[in-house]
C-alpha cells in the first residue's frame, strides 16, 4: 500500500513538473510593465473637473481612482455635501471597471441580483473612463451638481484637460 502510494505522489510531482517547465516555455513574460497616471496628471483632471463645475455655479467632490480602483487624488470643493466624497468614488470606480461612462450604464443592470447591487458600483451619471491609447489607466467620478448630467459634464472636462497628454504617452 505504501508502496502504491509513493509511486503515485512521484507520478503526480512529475506530472507537475512537466505542467510547470510548460508554463514557463509559453509566450507570457516574467514580468508585466502597469502604466499609472502620475499624481499631477490626477489632480490636473480633478481640479479641472471642480473648476469646470465651478463656472456653473456648482461646488462639487471629485474622485480620481487608478486602473486597480484605489483612490489618487479626493477634491471636496468648500460646500460639497460630505456625501458626496463617497458617491464620486463610487462613480469612479465604476467608470474604471466597466470602462464606460456611467451615464451609459443607468440601464444595464436592473435585475434584483445584478451588478449593479455590488458595494462599490453606482450606476448613476458622472463618473468618466481614463483611457490612453485604447487602455484604461483609472477613472474620475465627480458629485454634488443637482444633476447627473452636470456632474459627468466636469468629469468629461478634466479627462479633456489631459487627453492629449494620454495619447502622446509612449505605451
Amino acid at each position: 500500500m505504501k508502496t502504491k502510494f509513493t509511486k503515485t505522489l512521484i507520478f503526480v510531482s512529475a506530472l507537475a513538473a512537466t505542467d510547470i517547465a510548460g508554463a514557463q516555455d509559453s509566450d507570457q513574460p516574467v514580468m508585466v510593465e502597469i502604466r499609472r497616471l502620475s499624481m499631477d496628471t490626477a489632480l490636473t483632471i480633478a481640479k479641472t473637473a471642480i473648476d469646470a463645475c465651478r463656472e456653473q455655479g456648482v461646488q462639487v467632490s471629485v474622485t480620481v481612482v487608478d486602473r486597480g480602483g484605489h483612490p489618487q487624488v479626493v477634491l471636496r470643493d468648500v460646500l460639497a455635501m460630505d456625501l458626496s466624497l463617497e458617491v464620486s468614488y463610487r462613480k469612479a470606480y465604476t467608470a474604471m471597471t466597466f470602462a464606460s461612462t456611467t451615464s451609459s450604464l443607468e440601464d444595464r443592470f436592473t435585475g434584483p441580483f445584478s451588478v449593479g447591487k455590488l458595494e462599490k458600483v453606482l450606476l448613476s451619471a458622472g463618473g468618466v473612463p481614463i483611457q490612453a491609447s485604447g487602455e484604461t489607466v483609472g477613472g474620475v467620478g465627480v458629485s454634488g451638481a443637482p444633476s447627473g448630467e452636470t456632474d459627468e459634464n466636469c468629469a468629461l472636462a478634466g479627462v479633456a484637460a489631459v487627453e492629449m497628454d494620454l495619447e502622446m504617452a509612449s505605451f
